[in-house]
């Protein structure tokens, strides 16, 4: 994973948005793997991307080497009936559900509701695997600031996420994973003279 470290409940960086450009630094840096947590809204951008033509960036997330779609909800009522919208969509656009991890987070104490449990079941069928994470209150107060103090079930349900996304690799890929293609490098284009005007049209490289 790469971080900038900063406090959990500080704003968001300004970060490209290409997920190319983020397999690009991954492959450059020599990683095994990298986890990517974006915050598009799926269902949103596939339905704006079948209007407008475009491919959409979860489209084009799921067309990275060796990529496992992980799509995270609360378990609640109204979280699994946004999931499950989201999960339509992606059906319809023939993104690849069976190889996606769905993680369903408890937002506090008590049972689970029947529609989540309901939605879980029916959701086993469609894709790699479903996990559901218990709610830590460590998590709530400090995010994972001081991971050594999350919960049993926590960590138990953090390592159950991670063998289920590499386990959706390797029944796609194969096992062992053969290693990811290197994007080629970009091309050095000239460098500006600031002391020069700009052509007409702008730069070009």
């Amino acid at each position: 994973m790469l971080t900038d470290h900063r406090e959990w409940h500080q704003g968001q960086l300004a970060l490209p948005e290409a997920p190319a450009a983020w397999y690009q630094l991954a492959a450059g840096g020599g990683w095994q793997a990298v986890v990517a947590d974006t915050t598009h809204l799926v269902a949103h951008d596939i339905v704006t991307a079948r209007t407008g033509g475009s491919a959409g960036l979860t489209a084009a997330w799921c067309s990275l080497p060796f990529s496992v779609p992980v799509l995270c909800a609360l378990a609640t009522g109204p979280g699994v009936a946004a999931l499950q919208t989201a999960i339509k969509a992606a059906a319809a656009e023939g993104l690849p559900l069976q190889r996606s991890v769905v993680v369903l987070s408890s937002p506090g104490e008590g049972r689970i509701p029947a529609a989540v449990k309901a939605a879980a079941t029916m959701l086993q069928s469609l894709v790699a695997a479903v996990v559901m994470v218990p709610f830590d209150p460590h998590i709530r107060t400090h995010g994972l600031a001081d991971s050594e103090r999350l919960g049993r079930r926590t960590k138990e349900a953090g390592d159950t996420a991670v063998a289920a996304v590499l386990a959706a690799a390797h029944r796609t890929w194969g096992d062992p994973l053969s290693p990811a293609p290197t994007p080629a490098a970009l091309p050095a284009g000239p460098t500006p003279d600031p002391a020069q005007p700009v052509p007409e049209g702008g730069l070009t490289t």
